[in-house]
């Protein structure tokens, strides 16, 4: 079986891509990830995950309309491949398969 490997960033990128659907674009991305993972985005950082991601085929992008209020410079939309689903899914099964199989008592822990 071919692993598709996808680093814990690039995860949440891939993710939030999905959640935003046809609205995922730079600054959205960068939003929700900072909304939902309660983790602070740099630009520069995001950037390259999403480079990243689609020279390894797990995201296509797209130029949407140019608008005066970006100066004339249109957004970029990402969207999933089929690729990066497969990467996604292959990444929440290897997780199910590990939760599942940690001792009960492992996790039980007590705190005063």
């Amino acid at each position: 079986m071919k692993t598709y490997s996808l680093g814990e960033f690039e995860e949440i990128v891939l993710l939030t891509v999905g959640v935003l659907y046809d609205e995922a674009y730079g600054v959205a991305i960068k939003d929700t990830i900072e909304e939902r993972a309660k983790r602070k985005v740099s630009v520069g950082a995001l950037q390259s995950a999403l480079k990243r991601l689609e020279k390894k085929g797990y995201l296509e992008s797209r130029e949407g309309e140019a608008n005066a209020q970006r100066g004339g410079k249109p957004k970029r939309y990402y969207t999933i491949t089929a690729f990066g689903k497969l990467a996604l899914q292959q990444n929440r099964d290897i997780r199910n398969t590990l939760w599942e199989s940690i001792p009960k008592l492992a996790l039980d822990f007590k705190f005063s």
